[in-house]
């Protein structure tokens, strides 16, 4: 099966207006190879359980190549959900900023896509348009098995790992609310997300 590496979660308003961004909240993964899909999996649950600015947007952006770089340039903050590679125990929660990126890639694969993700902030960096603000947000995985689900102990991550993500954007001003009933969280890959996964943290 061909996956689209970049697949939008809310683009336009509920008028079909395009909407004028400045930060993005970017889901990235391969949701059929387990925990590589955390990205998009803690993607789908924040999309759910809040309401986020309008000039926030959220992307499951796949399994992103230097194609990302046009979804990068001109931002004013970037924040990246993955799967990350790490001594530290599964579903460990690890943050990296801009400076973190661009220095370890190079030397040390973060996970399968960081390679793409600093190529993309260098050349952005040279366009004079990166982002001025960039969060990585890591979930050390467990299983990356063909088929197979999210692991439990990284779907255990998921409400600190949200904890992050709203730490940052209230730090960069940008507001948020709570919905008052949580949408049902859009995981179409996986066939075992519990009752309670709309939970807000």
């Amino acid at each position: 099966m061909r996956l689209s590496r970049i697949r939008s979660v809310r683009t336009q308003d509920r008028g079909g207006k395009d909407l004028v961004r400045t930060a993005l909240i970017g889901g990235v993964g391969n949701v059929l190879l387990g925990d590589d899909g955390v990205g998009p999996f803690v993607l789908s649950q924040l999309e759910s359980r809040y309401t986020l600015d309008e000039d926030v947007e959220l992307i499951d952006l796949g399994t992103p190549a230097l194609d990302l770089t046009h979804q990068i340039v001109g931002l004013r903050s970037l924040i990246l959900i993955d799967s990350i590679a790490s001594d530290d125990p599964p579903g460990t929660v690890l943050l990296y900023r801009k400076d973190d990126i661009l220095r370890i890639a190079p030397a040390e694969r973060l996970d399968p896509h960081s390679p793409a993700l600093s190529e993309c902030l260098m050349i952005a960096d040279m366009l004079g348009a990166s982002p001025e603000h960039v969060l990585l947000v890591g979930i050390v995985g467990e299983s990356y098995e063909p088929g197979a689900p999210v692991s439990q102990r990284v779907k255990d991550a998921i409400d600190h790992s949200i904890e992050k993500i709203l730490e940052e954007l209230q730090a960069l001003d940008y507001s948020f609310r709570v919905k008052t009933s949580p949408d049902a969280p859009n995981v179409w890959w996986a066939n075992d997300v519990r009752e309670d996964s709309a939970r807000c943290p």
